[in-house]
């Protein structure tokens, strides 16, 4: 039964969020076997596009936010020095994505007792999995993940039919796997939520 179109949009119990090619390390290129020694993190340690200003704006709502990635521990305290204390930091599951074991251990870390408006964001494809194996709300993320794979200045070089070719077929394959919405960045993150929760009201699940 479809809920009133007066009924309030339901609320959202907590976010998660990839660290790398997500929050921050537009590309997500920290992974790569380029950086295997630990080297030449510091670089990479930038917010992307609309991380400071979702972050601060879910913190405004009370909704809480926690980071996830399997990077070692040492390389994701390097990436995520610029977050400050607007995100929680997760700690790295043992059971490897995609796996749900790191989305429910995310959502303990902020003691979410229920997956109900739980969402999870990211541009890599296997956390994505893990969250969509976990029952969350999964947002993929094109041109900022690791699909497309490129620092911020090498994809404001590309022309602008490379840069499309490049977010259709991420965006495509983010659908593919199962996401059930995908944007370019975290500018574009609000009115997604905002998207989803008309979804949620509407009685759709994940």
């Amino acid at each position: 039964m479809l809920a009133p179109v007066n009924t309030p949009l339901p609320a959202f119990s907590a976010l998660l969020f990839g660290l790398s090619g997500c929050l921050v390390d537009f590309g997500g290129q920290a992974s790569s076997q380029a950086l295997a020694a630990g080297t030449g993190l510091d670089k990479h340690a930038r917010l992307t596009p609309g991380a400071l200003e979702s972050l601060q704006s879910l913190r405004q709502q009370g909704i809480p936010c926690a980071w996830l990635d399997d990077l070692p521990d040492a390389h994701s305290q390097t990436l995520c020095a610029p977050l400050g204390e607007l995100v929680v930091a997760t700690a790295r599951s043992p059971v490897s994505w995609p796996a749900p074991d790191a989305c429910w251990l995310a959502l303990m870390t902020l003691k979410v007792s229920q997956l109900e408006g739980c969402v999870l964001v990211s541009g890599n494809p296997l956390l994505l999995e893990s969250g969509l194996n976990a029952g969350l709300w999964t947002i993929g993320l094109a041109s900022c993940g690791s699909l497309c794979g490129l620092g911020p200045e090498q994809w404001e070089a590309l022309d602008v039919t490379e840069r499309e070719r490049r977010r259709a077929q991420a965006t495509l394959h983010l659908y593919n796997i199962g996401a059930h919405s995908v944007i370019d960045h975290l500018g574009e993150l609000e009115s997604c939520l905002a998207d989803i929760s008309l979804r949620r009201r509407k009685g759709e699940k994940p």
